[in-house]
């Protein structure tokens, strides 16, 4: 068999990007932070808006630590970034026109059908 025949790997395949576990542990403690703040709202009893808003504040910021770090967002490029995120966003964009809409369209309903 011939020298041309035989395949070495490339040493650029073999290497890879390592990042810190100074990064990762980090981010582990920004968790537990988010999660006992999370928590913490349960346990004062804050109740109503106050409360979910916190709650989903604290989940998102969770979601996109998980997403950044843990998934390599934060190290991929821009084009992958924006087709991996801006999916979800613009469905909550719509989400909210459509609650904005649904509240117009029974408010007309109630004019229009409670009679005169």
């Amino acid at each position: 068999m011939s020298d041309t025949m035989t395949h070495k790997p490339s040493t650029a395949h073999v290497e890879g990007q390592q990042h810190p576990l100074k990064l990762y542990f980090l981010v582990w403690g920004l968790l537990f932070v988010l999660s006992a703040f999370s928590y913490f709202v349960d346990y004062v009893g804050l109740q109503g808006l106050l409360r979910w808003t916190l709650i989903i504040v604290f989940m998102l910021l969770k979601a996109g630590l998980i997403v950044a770090v843990f998934m390599h967002i934060a190290w991929e490029r821009l084009a992958l970034t924006y087709a991996i995120l801006l999916p979800p966003v613009a469905v909550l964009a719509f989400l909210a026109i459509m609650m904005f809409e649904s509240d117009y369209t029974h408010s007309i309903r109630m004019l229009v059908f409670s009679g005169p």
